[in-house]
């Protein structure tokens, strides 16, 4: 069984920067086991896997260990895959676990429409947030927690204790903090989905967005996502909506090659 794939460097002009996704093309769905394999087999942050609809397409995103509700690479690099590759016109539809998924595309950008998670202040942190290894100036939390630091410099100095952070109840921890060149940057870990570090998170933004907005008070924000691979982000809050646009480029193109199922 030959199933079309291909590697998308999200976030980033450059194949070797950004956030790498794989996309997989499938006929119909194959069995939950047999795609959470496939992407641990990938061993990427998120391998998405697509289904063509009358008009849309069916998308599921699954990292290393599981599938996730919200993937904003792997959405941009599926986007990317059926409008360079497949040749359909946008804007492309995505139906998913977080609801109908739009992407459109000016000049070079692709833009998603993400819905928005603003976070609510946590009064009390929990302990295994010392696993940052640097106290943050507030915490909020939303599907993930948010940890607000002073300085770019202290979120790119931070070494977290993965094993630490796996304890927490929730998929990931945000560090952000205003940015040198940019509105804010942030980093994103994700010890309990298999991903120690995300290079790019483009769900994250959903709550890093409204957050930024009110604080700068500034609807239009330009992010950069400061881990080692490092990706920008151009974000727009519009009402419960989050518009994340960035570029996508492609790195790899193949098949993946299963067992024929009886």
């Amino acid at each position: 069984m030959k199933v079309p794939y291909f590697q998308v460097a999200a976030f980033t002009r450059d194949p070797f920067s950004g956030n790498p996704a794989g996309v997989c093309l499938v006929d119909q769905w194959l069995p939950d086991a047999e795609l959470q394999r496939i992407a641990f087999e990938n061993n990427l942050s998120e391998t998405a896997f697509v289904v063509r609809e009358k008009k849309s397409f069916a998308l599921r995103w699954f990292s290393p260990t599981v599938e996730v509700d919200l993937c904003g690479h792997a959405t941009l690099a599926a986007a990317h895959v059926v409008g360079q590759h497949l040749g359909f016109s946008e804007p492309w539809r995505f139906h998913t676990k977080s609801g109908l998924l739009a992407v459109t595309r000016t000049d070079e950008l692709l833009t998603l429409d993400f819905p928005a998670r603003p976070g609510e202040v946590v009064e009390a942190a929990p302990a295994e947030l010392d696993g940052l290894g640097d106290t943050p100036q507030a915490v909020l939390k939303s599907r993930d927690y948010v940890a607000v630091f002073s300085s770019e410099q202290q979120v790119r100095a931070l070494r977290p204790d993965f094993a630490r952070l796996a304890g927490l109840d929730c998929l990931g921890i945000i560090a952000t903090a205003p940015g040198d060149d940019a509105d804010f940057v942030s980093r994103f870990f994700a010890p309990s989905a298999g991903v120690n570090e995300d290079p790019v998170t483009g769900s994250a933004h959903c709550t890093l967005v409204p957050y930024w907005a009110q604080r700068l008070d500034r609807e239009r924000l330009f992010a950069r996502q400061v881990s080692e691979r490092g990706g920008e982000l151009w974000c727009e809050l519009r009402g419960d909506r989050v518009l994340i646009a960035g570029h996508a480029v492609t790195y790899l193109e193949g098949q993946i090659l299963l067992p024929v199922r009886k």
